[in-house]
């Protein structure tokens, strides 16, 4: 991993939510997830602690427990500073973490050279997979370019005029299991996402990293079947917009805002 220094402006998909963003001198992850049991789920973890270790910042979507993992918070230190939604700050404070910043969307927040804004998520924050009754938000980060992280969301009003000029829109496109509820995107509605979004590039995350017992088995579709459906549904809905397909552990540089 280069340092501070030396590095170019890129983002780093760590699979399912966890994407490590790096641009005018500033390093974010968004939701990791670092160990290889979350719950009941298997993760197969892409980025490391010690590819973090210098992160400025951790932004927390929901508190969902496959966006908000105790655990590997802790891995990064309970001194790390956390901006995470509305309802998000005593219950990690409860567990430790002091350095907690709630921001409600449209409130803003500066960490190093980059601002981050909290946007609208429509998405439950307190089903029976959640920590507690949070909200669930988005982040438009600001730097030398505009990078778009929806967490986890469906498709809502206002989304065309969320990030005018985009640069880049981290969309995801599925989840851990075979069908999904209400509050997600498949890869068509995530398609429909990026036409609103209008960004540079579209970057599908959210998928194919999570799994349960016997489940690469039974549905070994879900590990590589939604981005290319994703892709497919882009060619229709947005063909303007270019397509990057990270796999997990693969990074791509920023384009220039």
């Amino acid at each position: 991993m280069a340092s501070k220094s030396d590095a170019k402006a890129y983002i780093a998909f760590g699979g399912h939510s966890t994407v490590l963003i790096e641009m005018s001198g500033t390093r974010l992850v968004t939701d990791p997830l670092l160990r290889r049991r979350i719950g009941p789920f298997r993760h197969r973890p892409a980025v490391s602690k010690e590819q973090l270790d210098s992160v400025d910042a951790v932004l927390v979507s929901h508190m969902h427990h496959d966006h908000l993992d105790l655990g590997s918070l802790r891995l990064l230190g309970e001194a790390r500073p956390i901006i995470g939604p509305p309802g998000g700050a005593v219950f990690l404070r409860k567990h430790g973490f002091e350095n907690v910043t709630e921001l409600a969307p449209g409130e803003t927040q500066h960490v190093g050279g980059v601002e981050v804004r909290a946007v609208d998520a429509h998405h439950a924050g307190g089903r029976i997979f959640g920590h507690g009754p949070g909200e669930a938000i988005g982040y438009l980060i600001e730097g030398e370019a505009s990078v778009y992280f929806a967490g986890d969301t469906d498709l809502f009003d206002g989304m065309a005029e969320l990030a005018p000029s985009l640069d880049v829109a981290l969309i995801p496109i599925w989840g851990w299991g075979p069908i999904l509820g209400e509050g997600h995107l498949d890869p068509e509605s995530a398609a429909e996402a990026a036409r609103l979004l209008d960004p540079r590039v579209a970057v599908p995350i959210h998928w194919g990293a999570l799994s349960t017992p016997g489940s690469r088995h039974i549905w070994p579709w879900l590990f590589h079947g939604p981005p290319q459906r994703f892709a497919e549904a882009m060619a229709r809905t947005a063909p303007e917009v270019e397509v990057r397909v990270l796999e997990p552990g693969e990074r791509m540089s920023l384009p220039a805002g």
